[in-house]
């Protein structure tokens, strides 16, 4: 077993613990079957791996395939359709997304949005443009792994967060672009189950921008976060599990002094602050700085700064992603995760972001998303 592998294997028995929607512990419904054994046990029974035990699901894939038996293996959307790739009834669980996509527009990575709707419910809990959610948050593909996300050789973009649903679960994709899409290619993975856990909870994502952020010139400190760069913020209980985060910088120099902060569950202060940008998405040193200097991209298990080009110059440009999967940011009320942007927001660049998370209810309904044409990254003229 490779050692991501066996990472990524150890991070699914924990999800299962904590009731995050593994796939395994789901399907189980029982923490004290897969808990690590103890002097008394002597069954064997714990150190055995999901896989190798009597499984309680049924497996299923729902897929673009040609129903004709042909090779037309594939959907079209034209400009301004909607199609729906996937449709079940629960309980169950998502455990896998692949998409890869052949289209006439440079842009369509920002201009598909991706919608997944939970139990019947009118508004969707996950509203992000499919570039963005697969972490190629600036419409560029680039090769790079992660626990969660990747990107495949060839443009083949990847999802493994286990998503529960109870009684339905709807993914439609939008071309919210002026040109059509003439291949879209789909393989969604899932399992049935006779019942979730009581402590499942739904899974999450929303797409949030500001192009530019609004500089704070005269503001030397800032200890409550109030003109951060907002991830998202939610009511209700659950865990947020990461970001991914663009970055266009629209005037030189290293962008990323700014803290990231965290208020739980109606804190006036944050209860969580951090050190700089690039220390939140745990590289270090302004990520080696220009390329001059030795900037290099890179992409780890839970963090990564996969895609840099022209970095610390007027339009360089970044992709980076954190995943809290060793230790989620529990709520019980509320929850707002921001970021400065620059040294108590001195900077006025263009960010483009995607959250993650779970929450025991299906969240309020989304703001709008941005117009399609105002999501193109591009530099614009700094404010403030």
């Amino acid at each position: 077993m490779s050692p991501q592998n066996a990472l990524r294997r150890s991070f699914l028995s924990y999800i299962s613990r904590a009731g995050l929607g593994g796939a395994s512990g789901l399907v189980a419904g029982n923490r004290q079957a897969i808990a690590a054994p103890t002097p008394a046990d002597n069954s064997g029974s714990t150190l055995l791996p999901a896989y190798a035990r009597a499984p309680q699901h049924r497996t299923f894939r729902q897929s673009s395939f040609d129903r004709t038996g042909g090779n037309k293996d594939f959907f079209s959307i034209p400009a301004g359709g909607t199609i729906d790739v996937f449709q079940a009834t629960g309980p169950g669980i998502l455990t896998h997304i692949w998409f890869t996509i052949a289209a006439q527009s440079a842009n369509h990575l920002k201009e598909l949005v991706l919608r997944i709707y939970w139990d019947g419910t009118p508004h969707p809990s996950v509203e992000v443009p499919i570039g963005d959610f697969f972490g190629l948050n600036l419409g560029d593909y680039f090769l790079y792994q992660s626990a969660f996300l990747n990107c495949s050789s060839a443009k083949g973009l990847n999802c493994y967060f286990a998503m529960p649903f109870r009684r339905s679960a709807r993914i439609t994709v939008t071309n919210e672009g002026m040109k059509p899409v003439g291949s879209f290619y789909s393989n969604i993975d899932y399992q049935t189950v006779a019942a979730l856990p009581a402590d499942a909870m739904y899974f999450h994502a929303q797409y949030r921008q500001a192009t530019p952020t609004i500089a704070e010139a005269s503001a030397k400190v800032n200890i409550d976060g109030r003109n951060n760069y907002v991830f998202v913020e939610t009511q209700g209980r659950g865990q947020l599990m990461g970001v991914t985060l663009g970055i266009v910088q629209n005037r030189p120099e290293w962008f990323g002094e700014g803290d990231d902060m965290t208020t739980i569950d109606g804190s006036a202060t944050p209860v969580i602050t951090g050190t700089g940008t690039e220390d939140y998405f745990c590289g270090a040193w302004n990520f080696g700085g220009s390329i001059v200097l030795g900037a290099m991209p890179f992409a780890h298990l839970y963090n990564g700064g996969p895609y840099m080009a022209n970095p610390e110059r007027a339009g360089g440009r970044y992709c980076l992603y954190r995943w809290h999967a060793d230790n989620p940011i529990a709520f019980e009320r509320s929850l707002t995760h921001s970021i400065e942007h620059g040294h108590a927001n001195d900077r006025s660049d263009c960010f483009y972001s995607t959250a993650y998370w779970y929450q025991t209810a299906p969240a309020s309904p989304f703001p709008a998303l941005p117009p399609a044409a105002q999501r193109i990254p591009d530099v614009k003229p700094p404010i403030g």
